[in-house]
């Protein structure tokens, strides 16, 4: 029985898809089968599609236009349920990512980032409601509880009064006991008296029970992942950390009660990120996708703050928040959390630990520092003995070798160079404490910068104000001008992936 009911969703995705492509009408097939949209279907999406693209490389931009068009369909679907809808689309998207990258395919590439990012704000919208949905009933039964015990003090009261009075009117009869009638009413009140007594005692051990139920049920965390801080930087990103044992250092606190929201934020569309993928999904991390076209300075950092920022005023159930992450930016978000009423937990790596934070923080638990095996380091790209000597010269030259996998910036590169004020924001954006580590050499940034790029293909302009490729300075000194020996820029002209487009195979 299991087996056929594989089969079964296995056939029905090969006609989405078989539809998709044939440009078939594709929603009189989901509506008679609204009970396979479901997250089983999202995980076999994104195996097939993966195993079709190992085995038919030559058909991988075909298939992959196929599925883009076909996660939009299921995306816009409003029968059954819409959140699995939604992480069919997801999966399918984020799985196309394999073939569409932004080198390869740049238009459909910025297609699918475009559509995770719509997809990506819908199933957070679908979680805020979920959480809200289920808060409501903890709201409301807090309110009996505390209802419910304010009356059983009450009654408590009542009977230890009862109790005590009847303790007085038993004494006072047994002084005047001497006939029938008063060792009746003797008997009837000690018979009242003992029935009074259990009830008190009933009542006694009732009320701990209550209050106890409504702390262990209060969701009160939310977590933020700063995943570059993590990794230390964009450039060789070291992924020697545990997600999984940093929750749960967090969870052995007294502050934290349970995680109601976890937010990871990075460049996800970034390959070298994909091992994270398995332990976020299995931790419920949600993964928010920061776009990094260019350079640009803490765009992570931003939307992490204006993220925390929001829930920290629609959020009155949350009351600590985990910022996992030792830039000391975040020390002023900290201060203005207090100011709301919040507790603020920090976590970083013991050698990345920002002092000014770590002192706003009402808490801050340590990550062991990662360490570096000697194979991890990258000894293929050292060209002299003074770089592999010292690391920040290795890191620094990958960096700017990785400014040739750009588009635009190898353009750049090749006509009339990059200038060294935006080299220098590219460096500290990829390198952690840039300045600090180069200023041991004693040089200044050109200086430093002509040592990393000495016997490479980069070269600085003869006014030392440029980074420019040396085969562009060498022809240009001989009679071409840069713009001729490059040709006209080449652009990129942004298409729609329409239903024609999406289908020609």
């Amino acid at each position: 029985m299991p087996n056929e009911v594989a089969n079964q969703e296995q056939d029905f995705l090969i006609d989405l898809l078989r539809a998709t492509y044939q440009n078939q009408e594709v929603y009189p097939i989901l509506q008679r089968n609204l009970s396979k949209l479901n997250d089983d279907l999202a995980l076999k999406l994104r195996k097939r599609v993966s195993d079709r693209f190992a085995k038919e490389p030559a058909i991988a931009i075909n298939l992959a236009r196929v599925i883009i068009k076909l996660s939009t369909i299921i995306q816009e679907f409003e029968q059954g349920n819409i959140a699995s809808n939604l992480e069919i689309a997801i999966a399918g998207y984020e799985t196309v990512l394999q073939v569409c990258t932004r080198e390869a395919f740049p238009q459909e590439w910025d297609v699918v980032q475009q559509a995770l990012v719509i997809a990506y704000q819908q199933r957070q919208q679908i979680l805020s409601r979920t959480i809200g949905e289920l808060r409501e009933p903890t709201i409301q039964t807090q309110t009996q509880i505390n209802t419910l015990t304010e009356q059983l003090q009450e009654e408590l009261q009542q009977a230890k009064l009862q109790v005590n009075d009847l303790k007085t009117t038993i004494t006072e009869l047994k002084q005047k006991e001497g006939n029938s009638e008063s060792r009746i009413e003797i008997t009837s009140l000690i018979a009242e008296f003992k029935e009074l007594k259990e009830r008190q005692i009933r009542v006694e051990q009732f009320p701990p029970t209550v209050k106890i139920l409504p702390k262990t049920e209060q969701f009160n965390t939310a977590i933020f992942y700063d995943i570059e801080n993590l990794t230390m930087g964009r450039n060789n990103p070291n992924l020697k950390f545990s997600l999984k044992e940093i929750q749960t250092n967090l969870e052995n606190t007294t502050i934290v009660n349970k995680i109601a929201i976890q937010c990871a934020y990075a460049d996800w569309s970034d390959s070298r990120l994909r091992p994270l993928n398995n332990e976020i999904q299995e931790l419920g991390i949600e993964a928010i996708q920061i776009f990094d076209y260019s350079h640009k300075r803490n765009a992570a950092d931003m939307q992490l703050a204006i993220d925390i920022m929001e829930l920290a005023q629609s959020r009155p159930t949350l009351q600590v928040f985990v910022i996992v992450s030792g830039d000391g930016a975040f020390a002023a978000l900290a201060k203005k959390l207090h100011e709301y009423g919040k507790t603020v937990i920090g976590c970083a790596y013991e050698v990345q630990i920002n002092r000014i934070l770590k002192s706003v923080c009402d808490c801050f638990i340590s990550i062991p520092a990662p360490h570096v095996k000697i194979e991890d380091i990258p000894i293929n790209k050292v060209t002299n003995e003074s770089l592999f000597n010292d690391d920040i010269l290795v890191v620094t030259n990958q960096v700017l070798q990785d400014l040739k996998k750009d588009f635009e910036q190898l353009s750049q590169l090749k006509e009339d160079g990059i200038h060294l004020p935006k080299i220098h924001t590219i460096l500290k954006d990829n390198i952690l404490n840039f300045d600090q580590k180069r200023k041991q050499h004693g040089y200044n940034l050109a200086k430093f910068l002509k040592k990393v790029i000495e016997g490479t293909d980069i070269c600085l302009s003869s006014d030392n104000n440029k980074l420019i490729l040396r085969e562009t300075l060498t022809l240009g000194s001989n009679g071409s001008s840069n713009r001729t020996l490059n040709g006209s820029s080449p652009c990129l002209v942004t298409r729609v992936l329409t239903t024609n487009s999406v289908t020609q195979f």
